[in-house]
C-alpha cells in the first residue's frame, strides 16, 4: 500500500497495527528503528483529515467572539490604570490579543490548509473555555484559590490525562505559587479568600 511506512524485520504491519490506536499505529519500541521517511508517512496516515474554507472561517469567527466576550468581562471586572492594575487589566490585554489574532485569521487564514477538520477531540478547548468563564465569574464571588484549583484539576486531569497523584500535587503548587506571588509578595488585589 503505497505512503504505508515499512516494518522492521520481525513482524508484519497488521501486527503492528493491533496494538496501538490508530488503524496503521506502530508501537513505540518500532519507531526507533524507522527512516524519518517512514515516520513522515506514518504520521501522514494518522493526520485527522484537513478542515476547508468554512472550517477555517468559524474558528476564526469563535476566537473573535471569544475575544470580545472576554474584553467586555474584563472590563466588568475593572482595568484600573498601569501603576495601580485592577483585576481585569490583563486579561483585557489577552482579550486584544486574540481579538486581533482572530481577525487576522479570518483574513489571511482562509487558505490555510494544515488546519484540522473538527473532530470528537475539539470539544476540549471548548471545555477549557467554559472552564475558564466560570472561573473567572467566581473570582469576585469566592477569591481565586478553590475556582483556581478546580479549573487547574478539570484541566490536567480529564482534558490532560494525568494521573490523580500528579493532578492534585501540580493544582495545589500552582494556586500556592499564585497566592505568594500575587497576595503575599505583590500585594494585588486580586480577589482571594485566606
Amino acid at each position: 500500500m503505497k505512503g504505508t511506512p515499512a516494518v522492521p524485520a520481525g513482524g508484519s504491519h497488521e501486527k503492528a497495527a493491533a496494538g496501538g490506536d490508530a488503524p496503521h499505529a506502530i508501537p513505540d519500541e518500532l519507531l526507533d528503528d524507522l527512516t524519518p521517511e517512514q515516520l513522515a508517512a506514518q504520521w501522514e496516515d494518522e493526520k485527522p483529515p484537513a478542515a476547508g474554507a468554512l472550517a477555517n472561517a468559524a474558528a476564526s469567527l469563535v476566537v473573535l467572539g471569544v475575544g470580545i466576550g472576554a474584553a467586555g468581562l474584563s472590563i466588568a471586572m475593572g482595568l484600573g490604570a498601569p501603576d495601580k492594575p485592577q483585576p481585569g487589566l490583563w486579561p483585557f490585554i489577552i482579550s486584544i490579543v486574540m481579538v486581533a489574532l482572530g481577525l487576522f485569521q479570518l483574513v489571511a487564514g482562509r487558505h490555510n490548509r494544515d488546519a484540522e477538520k473538527f473532530t470528537r477531540m475539539s470539544t476540549a478547548p471548548l471545555t477549557g473555555l467554559v472552564t475558564l468563564a466560570a472561573m473567572v465569574s467566581l473570582m469576585p464571588l469566592i477569591g481565586f484559590e478553590l475556582p483556581s484549583l478546580v479549573l487547574c484539576i478539570i484541566w490536567m486531569r480529564f482534558l490532560g490525562g494525568e494521573t490523580w497523584r500528579s493532578t492534585l500535587v501540580v493544582s495545589a503548587a500552582v494556586v500556592i505559587s499564585f497566592y505568594a506571588i500575587f497576595v503575599l509578595a505583590l500585594h494585588t488585589s486580586i480577589p482571594h479568600l485566606f
